[in-house]
């Protein structure tokens, strides 16, 4: 059931961001599209409460209530700026807005843009790993917790790849062409 309503809450996110981007820019009914955007994180409460039901009813932890975890973590962490990125083609596709700003491609301004990414990606690792941590302890000493805290180890393991990358662009800086 956790999976489906995950899968669920991910279907929903993008039939919403489509609608509230519809709205907003074919319709030209800006705060109703922007309505529609704050429904949003209402699918990230509906999961957190039916997967802590479950934990309450008795459901042993294992991977799936893990997986809610991190849905929930990535939504709040790079929620916003997929959201900016899809307003972004959709008024330059629809709306006759402007061209999408492209990252930069070479020396600092690259470094800069992939520490903010990275930045981005440890917020939502963050909050996965909060989340794990609380069904751990919530579950309490009962239960087997070690699937959740596989979990939190794969949250690491995210977090420090992105780390090396940044780090990387800031070491190794790409550099442009010569004119």
């Amino acid at each position: 059931m956790i999976v489906g309503l995950v899968v669920a809450c991910e279907v929903a996110f993008w039939v919403l961001l489509a609608a509230a981007l519809a709205v907003r820019y074919l319709l030209r009914m800006p705060r109703t599209g922007l309505a529609l955007l704050l429904c949003e994180p209402l699918l990230e409460v509906v999961l957190f409460a039916v997967t802590a039901i479950d934990l309450r009813h008795g459901a042993a932890p294992d991977w799936r209530h893990g997986l809610a975890a991190v849905y929930i973590g990535f939504t709040v962490g790079l929620g916003h700026s997929t959201i900016a990125w899809a307003d972004a083609r959709f008024a330059h596709r629809f709306a006759g807005g402007p061209p999408p700003v492209r990252p930069p491609r070479y020396g600092r301004a690259r470094a800069l843009h992939e520490w903010k990414v990275a930045g981005r990606w440890i917020v939502a690792c963050t909050v996965a790993l909060a989340l794990l941590q609380a069904a751990a302890w919530y579950v309490g000493d009962d239960g087997d917790t070690g699937s959740l805290r596989a979990w939190q180890h794969r949250m690491l393991l995210v977090i420090g790849i992105n780390l090396v990358v940044a780090a990387s662009y800031t070491l190794f800086p790409k550099r442009g062409r010569p004119s």
